[in-house]
């Protein structure tokens, strides 16, 4: 016997963003295991083929179909939109995930890393919504899923300034679409902001450093398939806002009663234990990480942590 609530994910089109590493990777894994229709995108086409052949293996009903897709580009965002239609001739789900990382000073990070950082993690987001919610009006229901950050959608923390401001940049986005979809009457539609805390994923390896710091420790982390289960939930129960791990909910409990307490606890403990100290070891070059190329051959589910 099917367990509760498999119809509402079985044969539903949902398409993943930053699907080819960590969250989405795992976002996608954990649809095609419910006997969803896929369309993924992500910038790695050779990996992104790899996971759509293993999503499509999950599960009888499950269908993936690969559509590399850097989201900063409108068009090409607008063209996964049209791949999902000439494929299935709906979106039901639509999981904006894609995202990338700066470790810096907020005043000496280069402007042009942080403008590309934006340009993927907001823009990407932006130019998701315009090309799914659009056609979820036209459908009368649909889905609309941002995976956000605790760091950002409800704390903070230093030498993260780029990465933080985009993750408020989602909530507020997200606040604001859920208004004008109640004004306008469109109540199928719905907008989820998923906000997890730390997760095992390849997001340090990846962001770009330029502290000339390594990172020593995280916080406690979450797999990402804990990550992906909320997500798949959101879309079954139309959740607007969901907190992922029980450290991120502790969090932002606690900021809400004590803000200052925890802005400078988490400032403490990012500086002395979650990066290494200077002079304690060679300084860490300055790297882009995937700011600019894709991950390719180092896309990832999960950051070996074991979370």
């Amino acid at each position: 016997m099917e367990r509760r609530g498999t119809d509402r994910i079985r044969g539903r089109v949902v398409v993943v963003t930053g699907a080819s590493s960590g969250i989405g990777r795992a976002v996608a894994f954990a649809f095609a295991r419910r006997g969803a229709r896929l369309v993924l995108a992500a910038r790695s086409g050779a990996v992104l083929d790899e996971v759509a052949r293993r999503c499509a293996a999950a599960h009888p009903a499950a269908d993936a179909l690969a559509v590399p897709t850097d989201v900063t580009d409108a068009r090409a965002v607008d063209a996964l939109a049209a791949a999902a239609l000439a494929r299935h001739g709906r979106i039901d789900v639509w999981v904006n995930v894609a995202g990338v990382g700066i470790l810096g000073h907020a005043d000496r990070t280069p402007s042009e890393d942080v403008r590309r950082l934006l340009d993927v993690n907001v823009m990407g987001v932006v130019h998701g919504a315009g090309a799914a919610v659009p056609v979820m009006r036209r459908q009368g229901s649909g889905v609309l899923i941002d995976v956000s950050s605790v760091l950002g959608g409800v704390v903070r923390a230093p030498y993260m300034s780029a990465y933080a401001m985009s993750k408020a940049a989602m909530v507020t986005f997200d606040d604001v679409l859920r208004q004008e979809l109640v004004l306008a009457g469109e109540h199928g539609v719905s907008v989820c902001t998923v906000l997890p805390g730390g997760v095992d994923t390849p997001f340090f390896r990846h962001a770009a450093n330029h502290t000339g710091r390594s990172v020593r420790a995280l916080p406690p982390v979450v797999r990402p398939e804990r990550v992906a289960r909320a997500v798949v939930r959101a879309a079954e129960h139309r959740s607007r806002r969901v907190v992922v791990g029980l450290f991120a909910r502790f969090l932002a409990r606690a900021y809400a009663v004590a803000p200052g307490v925890v802005r400078a606890a988490i400032g403490r403990h990012t500086d002395r234990h979650y990066l290494s100290r200077f002079g304690e070891s060679p300084a860490e070059p300055v790297t882009t990480g995937v700011l600019y190329v894709p991950s390719g051959d180092v896309a990832a589910r999960d950051g070996g942590r074991g979370g």
